[in-house]
């Protein structure tokens, strides 16, 4: 590898921290940011009155929150993905003894985030066998 190889690297990698910091950007200031979806919420009252009973309401209120949800999470994902790769990048072209100190403390919290948010997401998606009860009259556990 010659040093013109290295320097090619370096510019790409300099070019694409500053698309995806643009993009992160355009991501925070956008509707599709994180504050302004969680900010997106809708109260039961507003599909039919307090304490009326309504069950398509109800319904359509648990889905709504639902997805709501599912869309912040998403969107703070989303933020928290591109925001690690852009310090990758930096650290990638500084190296990562030369990356300040809270620099690489966000990375770790991102990164434990994201780790976190992938754990828990399996967990949802795992199917848990029954457990056996003590009050089983074959006396096997």
């Amino acid at each position: 590898m010659s040093p013109s190889d290295l320097e090619r690297g370096v510019g790409a990698l300099k070019t694409f921290q500053t698309r995806v910091n643009a993009l992160l950007a355009d991501l925070e200031n956008s509707a599709a940011g994180n504050t302004k979806v969680a900010a997106q919420a809708v109260p039961r009252t507003s599909l039919s009155g307090t304490n009326a009973p309504f069950a398509e309401a109800d319904g359509l209120f648990s889905q709504y929150n639902r997805v709501h949800e599912a869309l912040v999470q998403l969107s703070r994902s989303l933020g928290d993905q591109i925001e690690s790769l852009s310090i990758g990048v930096h650290a990638a072209d500084v190296g990562f003894d030369n990356v300040e100190e809270d620099v690489r403390r966000r990375y770790a919290e991102i990164q434990a985030r994201i780790d976190r948010d992938l754990a828990a997401e399996r967990d949802k998606q795992t199917v848990k066998p029954e457990q056996p009860t003590t009050n089983d009259k074959s006396g096997e556990w």
